[in-house]
């Protein structure tokens, strides 16, 4: 039986827009602080899974950005691995970073993900999303969409990335075939909104009403601006250790890793969201933990649209399909709820920085789980899951992680 992995240390700087700031600085932050709150030193690390998405567009940098980045800040000699996989990008470094620990190769590991998007150049930044799909045949991508969402007439709604256009169409099927409302989709980004305030670490921190959210700018229908992630830079990192590395480290308050899964899609018919990806490797991780969505306490989903926390909740089993929309209504999914959610905010108010989202939501399961997240807290906070998609294909997401976090410590249960 493989061992266990522990996060030991975790870091994240605040996301937002930092104009004075260099992927290397916002990197050594983030590493920096997970390594205090390992209780480890640089010199302990035996191998790093560094992820970013854009450097090598925005900036040239296409090779090597792990190397040149945490050399600066004085890690050396070990083996550094560049990992991009869309937005999932930070979720798959800690899924080879888990495994790494598990076959015996390192006892501590890092994981870091780090993006600086505003650049001074928003057309530059927004064509980067446009190489996360098929860029061989961009038409198929047009095609896709309408087989999603259907053909809509509307008027010129202004700058956004591609995605939008994706997440609009995924959200037209799923109210076309659950009924699921705007003002549903819009009582999802409220919440989340509403969650952020009190998270010193988010890109907006200003609660918003159902109707503010429903008021906002629109883009494709049915999704307004305050339903969607912004533009973000930032970092977080974690730092994951076997059994035998934890007892010498002095942790603040180790987190288990009950799993971690990484999986891609198979051809289906995209018509319904039977045998979506988000299922499948739900399926395989709960598995893998041996428990089931009704062991989870709070979740991070990847809602770089408000829709996506719907469809994420319904695809991991935290609600059942078609209600995902009616239970954020309900407020279900809100902090005091059945199953919270995004308590940190989620990307629509945390901030989407590609790379870095995926251990974002990490690093508020950890504080969750340790019982440190203010008044944020999920009582009683034991198991908690985190979902992160990245890029698109053929219908859905082109991956999606799940991992699967335990506290250390016995809480009592809601």
């Amino acid at each position: 039986m493989s061992q266990s992995v522990w996060i030991a240390g975790i870091g994240m700087t605040p996301f937002g827009i930092h104009q004075n700031s260099t992927v290397r600085e916002l990197t050594s932050r983030a590493v920096g602080d997970a390594l205090t709150d390992s209780g480890g030193r640089l010199s302990e690390v035996d191998v790093a899974f560094f992820g970013n998405t854009t450097q090598g567009m925005l900036e040239g940098q296409a090779m090597v950005p792990g190397q040149i980045a945490l050399r600066s800040m004085g890690l050396e000699g070990i083996p550094v691995f560049n990992v991009e996989n869309a937005c999932a990008t930070g979720s798959s470094a800690l899924s080879l970073a888990v495994n790494q620990i598990r076959a015996g190769a390192a006892e501590i590991a890092l994981a870091v993900g780090v993006e600086k998007m505003n650049v001074g150049n928003t057309a530059r930044t927004m064509a980067v999303f446009d190489s996360a799909y098929d860029v061989s045949d961009p038409d198929a991508l047009a095609r896709t969409l309408i087989d999603l969402g259907g053909e809509i007439d509307e008027p010129d709604v202004g700058r956004r990335s591609v995605f939008m256009d994706i997440y609009a169409a995924m959200a037209r099927s799923h109210m076309r075939q659950y009924g699921t409302t705007q003002e549903q989709i819009a009582a999802v980004a409220a919440k989340n909104h509403l969650h952020a305030v009190s998270n010193e670490r988010a890109h907006y921190r200003k609660p918003m009403t159902v109707n503010e959210v429903l008021a906002g700018r629109p883009l494709s229908y049915p999704l307004t601006v305050p339903m969607c992630a912004p533009v973000t830079d930032g970092a977080a990192a974690v730092i994951l250790c076997s059994d035998r590395a934890l007892r010498r480290l002095n942790s603040v308050g180790p987190v288990r890793v009950r799993a971690a899964v990484v999986g891609t899609g198979r051809d289906r018919d995209i018509s319904t969201f039977a045998g979506h990806l988000s299922k499948a490797v739900a399926e395989r991780a709960y598995e893998a933990a041996g428990l089931g969505p009704e062991d989870i306490d709070v979740a991070e989903v990847h809602d770089a649209t408000a829709f996506a926390e719907i469809l994420q909740t319904e695809m991991v089993g935290l609600v059942p399909e078609g209600h995902g929309g009616p239970a954020a209504l309900r407020g279900e999914t809100s902090l005091g709820g059945r199953i919270p959610v995004n308590p940190s905010g989620g990307l629509e108010s945390k901030g989407h920085p590609l790379a870095a989202s995926g251990l974002g939501q990490i690093f508020e399961l950890t504080e969750q789980l340790r019982g440190a997240s203010g008044s944020r807290q999920v009582e009683g906070a034991r198991i908690a899951l985190a979902e992160n998609g990245g890029g698109f294909h053929r219908g859905e997401e082109a991956v999606t992680s799940i991992i699967v976090l335990e506290s250390s410590e016995p809480r009592s249960r809601r």
